[in-house]
């Protein structure tokens, strides 16, 4: 079985075939609708076979679908039939979850993601699920993407920020009750330590994640 994996970010998109370690990059943006994504993501991936996808999805997912538009691309997500625009079976999931599959080994894990914002999944005894926490409150009126994102990082100077991550890590690992976490995103490269619970993720986990998806009877989406 070929796999094609889909990581759909707010500036890039990135794809890869189970087939090839190459991966293709694709500009996205406010411009970006499901359509348009289709059509290019088709175009760079022509000489590519594949027989099903998956598509990580850069905001929440319910049963297999966005649950609502994402913040830096066009609209038309939530209700767009992607299995009738690829001619293929797809599974959408949120993109952190995707990572947190291509990261997961066993038990309870978190895996937070550092970066323009705060992607965050959960991954229990092989069964994912996908979070929101970057929008809930945290302290003096922010919330813990203001924290930890992007934002939080260009406001707080990189040593506040690792302080807030090593606080944030700590408290979500108990909230969640994981046995560990993974710590992913482009900002991970500030952190000059972690947690002895916690280890860094590699971005490249996201398209095992999706590959893993299919492949492995162990997980669930």
């Amino acid at each position: 079985m070929h796999i094609l994996v889909i990581d759909v970010g707010g500036s890039t998109l990135k794809v890869r075939a189970s087939s090839t370690p190459e991966m293709r990059l694709i500009p996205s943006g406010p411009s970006m609708t499901p359509e348009v994504m289709v059509a290019q993501v088709r175009a760079v991936t022509a000489d590519w076979p594949f027989d099903v996808v998956s598509l990580g999805y850069p905001g929440a997912v319910r049963g297999g679908r966005p649950a609502r538009e994402p913040h830096n691309l066009g609209p038309g997500w939530v209700d767009y039939d992607f299995r009738a625009a690829f001619g293929r079976p797809v599974r959408v999931l949120n993109d952190a979850a995707m990572q947190a599959i291509g990261s997961y080994e066993t038990g309870r894990m978190l895996f937070l993601g550092l970066g323009t914002g705060l992607g965050s999944a959960l991954v229990v005894y092989g069964t994912v699920h996908g979070l929101e926490l970057s929008g809930l409150p945290y302290k003096e009126g922010r919330t813990f993407g203001d924290f930890l994102a992007q934002r939080g990082l260009t406001r707080l100077g990189v040593a506040l920020w690792r302080d807030e991550v090593e606080r944030v890590v700590t408290l979500l690992r108990d909230a969640m009750v994981a046995d560990h976490v993974v710590l992913g995103g482009g900002n991970v490269r500030h952190l000059q330590r972690l947690p002895a619970f916690a280890r860094p993720g590699r971005n490249a986990n996201a398209f095992e994640g999706g590959f893993r998806l299919w492949r492995d009877p162990d997980i669930r989406a």
